[in-house]
C-alpha cells in the first residue's frame, strides 16, 4: 500500500494550476486565488498620522510635565494642517496627518484644559502615538504573493493599497456524479435495501466550500454505458471529476472499466483508515469540448460516508488547491494533549474524529466506524495517529482542526 505521504505527493505532482485568469472586482474576490503578486502604488499610511485623539507637540516644548501650550490649530481626520509653530500645540484627531514640525502626539487623557491653552501632563518620547508614512505598506512593494487565497484579511490589505480589481485564477470546475441503484435522494420514499445518498450532498458542500464551480450530474444507473456517458459529459467542461464508490471489482462496479475505456486509471491502496481505496486517473475530453481535446482529472473516492469525507479533505482538497494556483496546500497540525486511551492502533495512518475539551486536550468520538456520520458533526477535527501508535492519556498527538480544512 502507498503511504499517505506518497499518495499526496503523487497527486500534487500531477496537479497544475488552471491557465485562465480573471480580473474581478475586489468585492467579488473573497475566496479566490491570486494569479499575480500584488504591488502597491501607494504608501500606507500616505502621511504620518495620529494614532490617538490628542495634541501634536514639539519635543523641545515639553521638557517637563505640566507645561501649558496655546492651541494653534485643530486638525480633524482628512484635513492637512499647517506647520506647527514653536511653543504651540495642535488639537488633532485619530487618523489626521501630523503637522510638519511636530515630533509626538500626546493622548488627550494625559492633557487638561488650562486658562491659556492645554496643560501637558506627560513628557513624550520621539514619535509617540505617530503612525509613520509607509509603516504598513511601502509604495512599490509586494503586498501579497501569487498563489495566495484571499480571505477577509487579504481583501483588507488590497483595499488599503487602493486596488479596485484583483487578478485571480478562474474557479476550478468539478463535475460530480454517483453510481448505485441503491441510492435514494432525501425526500424520496426509502424502499427496502435502499439508502439515502449522503455523499452527494457532503461532497458538493465540501467542493463548493473550496471555491469550486460544481456541476452535479446526479446519480448514474449501474451500467457501463450510462457510466461512460456520464464521464464524457463531466469531462467536456470540467477540470476534475469526483465520484464516490463503484471503483471496486464487483460485477456492479462500472466506474473502473468506464474510466479505463474513456481514459486511464490508477487504483491505489493507501495506508490510511478510513479510506484505503482511491482511484486516480484522467478522462479524455470530447473533441467538441470547450478548448478542444484535452483531459479532465478523475478521482474516485470510497463509498463509506466518513471515508469519502476524510479523503476529500486530506487528498482531494490539496489537489484542488494546487489546481487553483495555491502553493501551500497542506493543513497545519497542532500538538495537543490526548485525553483518551487508544489501545489498539491500526497498521495504517488513522484519521480519528476528535473534539477539543475545556481543559485544552482532545477526546475521541467513541465509535470511529467509517459509516458513522454523527462522528463528523460531533468532532472539531482529526487526530493524525501514526501507524501502530498506541495512545495513553497525557500523550501529545497531532490534531488538524476542521476550521483549517473547511475553508
Amino acid at each position: 500500500m502507498l503511504s499517505f505521504e506518497n499518495a499526496l505527493e503523487k497527486l500534487l505532482a500531477a496537479a497544475q494550476p488552471v491557465e485562465e485568469t480573471r480580473h474581478v472586482p475586489i468585492t467579488a474576490a473573497a475566496g479566490r486565488v491570486l494569479a499575480q503578486a500584488l504591488i502597491s502604488a501607494v504608501n500606507v499610511p500616505p502621511l504620518d498620522n495620529s494614532a490617538m485623539d490628542g495634541y501634536a507637540v514639539r519635543l523641545a516644548d515639553v521638557t517637563e510635565a505640566g507645561v501649558c501650550l496655546p492651541v494653534s490649530q485643530r486638525i480633524p481626520a482628512g484635513t492637512v494642517g499647517t506647520t506647527l509653530q514653536p511653543g504651540t500645540a495642535a488639537r488633532i484627531f485619530t487618523g489626521a496627518p501630523v503637522p510638519a514640525g511636530a515630533d509626538a502626539v500626546i493622548m488627550q487623557e494625559r492633557c487638561e484644559h488650562g486658562e491659556h491653552g492645554v496643560v501637558i501632563n506627560h513628557v513624550p518620547r520621539a514619535g509617540e502615538n505617530i503612525r509613520h508614512c509607509g509603516e504598513d505598506i511601502l509604495a512599490g512593494g509586494e503586498i501579497l504573493k501569487a498563489g495566495t487565497r484571499l480571505r477577509a484579511q487579504e481583501i483588507a490589505l488590497a483595499a488599503s493599497a487602493g486596488l479596485p480589481e484583483l487578478p485571480v485564477f478562474r474557479r476550478v470546475r468539478v463535475g460530480v456524479f454517483f453510481t448505485g441503484d441503491e441510492l435514494v435522494q432525501p425526500g424520496e420514499p426509502l424502499p427496502p435495501g435502499a439508502i439515502y445518498n449522503s455523499n452527494r450532498y457532503a461532497l458538493r458542500a465540501l467542493l463548493e466550500g473550496m471555491g469550486c464551480e460544481v456541476r452535479d450530474l446526479g446519480t448514474v444507473p449501474d451500467n457501463l454505458d450510462a457510466t461512460r456517458d456520464a464521464l464524457r459529459r463531466a469531462a467536456a467542461d470540467n477540470d476534475l471529476i469526483v465520484t464516490s464508490g463503484g471503483v471496486s471489482v464487483g460485477e456492479e462496479d462500472h466506474v473502473k472499466p468506464a474510466v479505463e475505456a474513456e481514459g486511464s486509471l490508477d487504483m491505489w491502496k493507501i495506508a490510511i483508515k478510513p479510506g484505503k481505496p482511491l482511484a486516480f486517473g484522467e478522462v479524455r475530453k470530447p473533441e467538441s469540448a470547450e478548448g478542444g481535446a484535452g483531459k479532465a482529472w478523475f478521482i474516485g473516492l470510497p463509498g463509506n460516508p466518513v471515508a469519502a469525507f476524510v479523503t476529500c479533505l486530506m487528498l482531494v482538497r490539496p489537489f484542488i488547491l494546487r489546481l487553483q494556483g495555491m502553493r501551500e496546500v497542506e493543513p497545519r497540525a497542532y500538538p495537543l494533549r490526548a485525553d483518551y486511551t487508544w489501545a489498539r492502533p491500526d497498521a495504517r495512518l488513522e484519521f480519528l474524529r476528535a473534539s477539543l475539551n475545556a481543559q485544552g486536550g482532545v477526546e475521541l468520538y467513541p465509535n470511529q466506524g467509517s459509516a458513522v456520520v454523527t462522528s463528523l458533526c460531533w468532532s472539531d477535527g482529526l487526530v493524525l495517529n501514526p501507524p501502530g501508535q498506541a495512545v495513553q492519556p497525557g500523550d501529545i498527538v497531532r490534531f488538524v482542526p476542521f476550521s483549517a480544512l473547511l475553508s
